[in-house]
C-alpha cells in the first residue's frame, strides 16, 4: 500500500473506554432500580442520549447531564438531592479512572513512527481525550491529534486535506465500523477493523451499511503489522 499516514482511533482501539461506561450505567441503574427494571432505565437512558447528543457531543460531561435528566424522567418529585449526588460520583470516577493500553500498543505505535506519519482520530470531550492521551504517554508518537465532534464522510475529508495526502495515502485504523471505517472507506481511503469485546449501542451498524464496503478486519491491534 502507498501509504504516507496512518491513523488511529483512541477509545477501544489503544485504551479501555467503554467498559468504564458499562460499569456506570449498571451503578446508575441499580440507582433507579426502585423506579424501574435495568432494561427499561436503560432504554429510557439511551433515548436521552441520543436526543442530546448534538447540544453535548460525545463523552464523560455530556453522559453526566444525560444521567441526570435520566433521573429526572424516571424518579419525577422523588428525586432527591442523593440521587444527582451519585450520577456526579459516577461521571467523576469515570474522568478519573487510569488509561489501561490495550494490546501491545506502545510497541506497535513505535515499530509504525519512522515508516509513516501516525496521527490520533477520535472524538468526544476535547479536555477528556488530552488527559488520557497524557495519561497514556502516548503523544510521543503522534505527529497530530485530531479530536473531531463527529466522524462522518465530511470530517474525514477536510482531515486528509489538511494533511495534504490523497484518501489512497490515507489508512485508519479502529473498532468502530460506523465512525473508523465505513465513511474512510466510502472517501476512498483504506481502513483496518479491530473489533473490540463490547461494543456502544449507537455504533451498531446494520447489514445493509455494511454491505459491499471493503476494508480489512483483524482479531487484535498487533495483526495490523501483518498488513504494513
Amino acid at each position: 500500500m502507498a501509504l504516507k499516514v496512518i491513523g488511529f482511533d483512541a477509545d477501544d482501539t489503544l485504551w479501555v473506554n467503554e467498559n468504564y461506561f458499562r460499569e456506570a450505567e449498571d451503578a446508575f441503574c441499580e440507582l433507579l432500580s426502585d423506579f424501574l427494571p435495568k432494561e427499561e432505565v436503560m432504554k429510557i437512558l439511551f433515548d436521552i442520549e441520543m436526543k442530546n447528543l448534538e447540544i453535548y457531543g460525545f463523552g464523560i460531561k455530556g453522559f453526566m447531564l444525560s444521567m441526570t435528566e435520566t433521573v429526572v424522567e424516571i424518579a419525577g418529585e422523588k428525586a432527591t438531592h442523593e440521587m444527582f449526588a451519585k450520577v456526579l460520583s459516577l461521571g467523576k470516577e469515570m474522568l478519573n479512572k487510569p488509561v489501561e493500553l490495550l494490546d501491545e500498543v506502545e510497541n506497535i505505535l513505535n515499530e509504525l513512527k519512522d515508516r509513516y506519519r501516525i496521527i490520533l482520530v477520535t472524538k468526544g470531550d476535547l479536555l477528556d481525550q488530552q488527559r488520557k492521551l497524557e495519561k497514556s504517554q502516548l503523544e510521543k508518537f503522534f505527529h497530530h491529534v485530531e479530536v473531531m465532534s463527529n466522524k462522518h464522510e465530511r470530517d474525514y475529508q477536510k482531515l486528509i486535506k489538511h494533511l495534504d495526502v490523497k484518501p489512497e495515502e490515507f489508512l485508519m485504523i479502529g473498532n468502530s465500523l460506523k465512525s473508523d471505517i465505513l465513511p474512510v472507506v466510502k472517501i476512498g481511503a483504506k481502513a483496518i477493523y479491530v473489533p473490540y469485546e463490547i461494543t456502544w449501542q449507537h455504533e451498531a451498524v446494520s447489514k445493509d451499511e455494511d454491505h459491499g464496503v471493503g476494508y480489512q478486519q483483524v482479531e487484535s491491534l498487533s495483526e495490523v503489522l501483518n498488513y504494513l
